[in-house]
């Protein structure tokens, strides 16, 4: 599935009338028939209120004419259905994301019609523009309405054929600007996909139970409010919930579906659905959109379980289940979700000095890596390592996978890197947490110079995709390699270790990175 065809998060759950179900299937029939559950209007009573649709314009800069003669696109480039073509993409991807899709069938011949579309802009500013080149003449225009389009987020489109390398230098580096040049007009679904993704991350909240206050901390750049409620709520709501037959459902589930259950009882894997439910419940009265806490400081009092497999569901559907009250990684978290329609790893690096690798390890995983829409991969039930307590899904990575490595260090700055899985580790004989992947980093002469902590590991090679957007949205790059100098030499005797051992091709990469592409 490509990037433009990923599931959009509109998508209808599957939904089952509760006591009827059950009182004719039994709970394991249940299991059987819908596999992981969606009990949404009983078990949580009210849901994230859905926000207003985002509202994208979409322009075309080129002659008045149907056919053109000599120069590229050449006269076989039939104007009118190619625009239609690059419209009907758009639109169905407006459909399935949920965007109001405003589109200027009428194009912008010239100066005259850009100077009078950017006064529309300034009056009605909408949350994203894609402009769409058709002929190489109009770049003039182009960085006209790229210069005069004010803070609206706008992907330029310069299907093959519309622009040469000179073309695409004066918008290279244009805030909140990204161009797309390319033979493949697929990838408007994306391009729109992006500018969404911008605003839904401004209007997103995470809920995070931390501390004793309720209070709001909007952060810049990037928009996302973190709501902060008090770290006793999540334990009173935990103390008086009743178990019900959804519950026993859903835990019934993941005993049906692991590999093996090492550690946990019977009540820990109800215990652990028992947290889900608190979280999408504090979440949905807080109107947030995922959920994070100080859960070692919970666990570490014995005031509740740890919620390892609370986490792991909610990140399975797409909702944002992070540790430790940790953040960077939960908005890092909700970016992946909404760009890639699949989950991150959010763990402890340990790098390998022997093996030169990253090892990263938590206690909590998702299950479904390839896609919320996708089989979820093999995993074992296990006890949450450090405290030998509850229940701590252990997630076995397919090996040889390549992925993707990305942490916000703040909020308009992420830490990007790529590597592969080798392997899968144990615990024991191992220490550390329950899933521990090992992976094979790219463009890092020595794993000890990884970057950032609970960085993020994503299926996929998404490097490419994660930069367009941060040009798009305005958020600095940094590699995830940090150049160590070389070691001092002994007194009194000259350096034998020449500068360019560490690496020219890393040393380069990470200056390239180091600005905001």
């Amino acid at each position: 599935m490509g990037i433009g065809e990923q599931c959009s998060m509109s998508c209808c759950p599957l939904m089952v009338g509760r006591r009827s179900f059950l009182a004719a299937a039994g709970v394991s029939a249940l299991v059987m028939k819908v596999g992981i559950l969606d009990f949404a209007s009983e078990l949580f009573a009210a849901e994230v209120k859905p926000a207003k649709k985002p509202t994208v314009r979409a322009v075309f800069l080129r002659p008045d004419s149907d056919r053109y003669w000599m120069g590229w696109p050449g006269a076989a480039y039939d104007v009118k259905a190619m625009q239609a073509t690059y419209t009907k993409t758009l639109t169905d991807a407006a459909e399935k994301l949920g965007v109001q899709l405003d589109v200027v069938h009428k194009p912008l011949v010239g100066m005259n019609d850009v100077n009078a579309y950017l006064g529309q802009l300034k009056k009605a500013p909408p949350a994203g523009l894609i402009a769409t080149i058709m002929p190489m003449g109009k770049w003039q225009h182009v960085n006209h309405l790229v210069a005069g389009k004010g803070n609206i987020p706008t992907v330029v489109f310069s299907p093959m054929g519309t622009s040469f390398t000179h073309h695409l230098q004066p918008t290279r580096n244009a805030a909140g600007t990204f161009v797309a040049a390319t033979q493949d007009y697929k990838w408007l679904a994306h391009g729109l996909r992006m500018l969404k993704t911008i605003r839904d991350m401004k209007t997103s909240r995470i809920c995070i139970a931390a501390g004793n206050k309720t209070v709001d901390r909007p952060l810049d750049v990037i928009g996302t409010t973190l709501h902060y409620i008090p770290r006793n709520r999540f334990v009173e709501e935990f103390k008086k919930l009743d178990t019900t037959d959804e519950m026993r459902a859903i835990a019934a589930y993941y005993e049906k579906e692991a590999k093996k259950i090492v550690e946990p009882s019977k009540k820990d894997i109800l215990d652990g659905v028992k947290m889900y439910v608190v979280c999408r419940r504090l979440m949905a009265r807080e109107n947030c959109h995922g959920y994070s806490m100080d859960c070692l400081g919970v666990v570490g009092s014995r005031q509740a379980p740890p919620p390892c497999l609370a986490f792991s569901r909610l990140r399975d559907e797409g909702i944002v289940g992070a540790c430790e009250a940790d953040w960077g990684a939960a908005i890092s978290s909700r970016l992946t979700h909404l760009l890639f329609g699949r989950p991150g790893f959010m763990q402890d690096p340990a790098p390998n000095s022997v093996n030169n690798t990253l090892m990263g390890a938590h206690c909590t995983c998702a299950t479904k890596l390839d896609g919320f829409d996708k089989p979820h991969e093999p995993f074992i039930l296990r006890s949450h390592s450090e405290s030998n307590l509850g229940v701590a899904p252990q997630v076995l990575w397919k090996l040889g996978q390549k992925v993707t490595i990305m942490k916000f260090q703040k909020s308009n700055s992420i830490i990007l890197g790529t590597g592969k899985v080798v392997a899968n580790i144990d615990t024991p004989p191992s220490g550390g947490c329950r899933t521990s992947v090992e992976l094979e980093l790219d463009d890092v002469p020595d794993a000890r110079d990884a970057k950032g902590f609970h960085q993020l590991f994503i299926y996929g090679d998404l490097e490419k995709e994660f930069m367009a957007y941060c040009q798009l949205a305005g958020i600095k790059v940094v590699h995830l390699c940090r150049i160590s100098a070389p070691a001092p030499p002994p007194d009194g005797q000259p350096s034998r270790e020449p500068a360019h051992a560490i690496g020219r091709q890393a040393a380069l990469r990470c200056s390239v990175f180091g600005t905001n592409r």
